[in-house]
């Protein structure tokens, strides 16, 4: 079975977590795309069991016209176990997924996946407030080198320790590495976009989203 919640999924709750961005057009385009993504997965059983959510996030502001997909799994071995039985005739992989979603909003352009694990979560005071903003970013190196990576991250949170962004009350901030050892993703949880607005431009951010759709396994929650 597979729910709808309105409820946001634990960025720090996976042992590995893809990041996905589709450039649909437009506003219009996006909310169409968001309608086909649920009847795509709604219409079949949940993927696999070591999937715990996927949720879609609409651009906002520049960012109009595109989607980010989020998805989060138990570990490597369960998306492994998952990517071996693609190729099975079932209709339920991702394959199949995709090709009725771009029948029904064709042209879609899928611009990139990243694929992580989570590092460290810091930030935001209150840890009952709703996000109203989620901010992507992408911190790229010149070559693979999982020491660095790590050390890039906690110079963020020594930073923070001195005044910097985490330390504002205003944003949840998940770094997540790369498998492939080269770049740090940060999906930031603000309370709104009018304080990251209001924020410090970070370099980076390759896209502002609100959440679209939340899929879980299981009965709705």
């Amino acid at each position: 079975m597979i729910a709808r919640t309105t409820g946001r999924p634990d960025l720090a709750d996976a042992g590995l977590a893809f990041f996905s961005t589709w450039r649909v057009g437009s506003p219009e385009r996006a909310k169409a795309a968001v309608d086909a993504i649920a009847h795509a997965w709604e219409s079949r059983p949940w993927p696999h069991a070591g999937l715990l959510s996927y949720s879609v996030h609409e651009g906002v502001g520049a960012d109009e016209g595109t989607l980010m997909h989020h998805s989060q799994w138990r570990d490597e071995a369960a998306y492994d176990d998952f990517f071996r039985g693609l190729s099975d005739s079932t209709g339920n992989g991702r394959d199949e997924r995709n090709a009725e979603i771009d029948a029904a909003v064709p042209g879609i352009e899928r611009l990139g996946l990243y694929r992580t694990r989570r590092c460290r979560s810091g930030g935001l005071a209150d840890p009952d407030a709703v996000p109203g903003l989620i901010v992507l970013t992408r911190t790229a190196f010149d070559a693979p080198d999982a020491d660095r990576q790590r050390a890039w991250v906690d110079a963020v949170f020594e930073a923070a320790e001195g005044g910097g962004p985490l330390s504002s009350g205003d944003v949840r901030a998940h770094f997540h590495l790369s498998l492939g050892g080269a770049t740090v993703v940060t999906c930031a949880e603000w309370t709104g976009a009018e304080v990251h607005d209001a924020a410090l431009a970070v370099p980076g951010v390759t896209g502002r989203y609100r959440l679209a759709l939340s899929l879980v396994p299981g009965p709705a929650a």
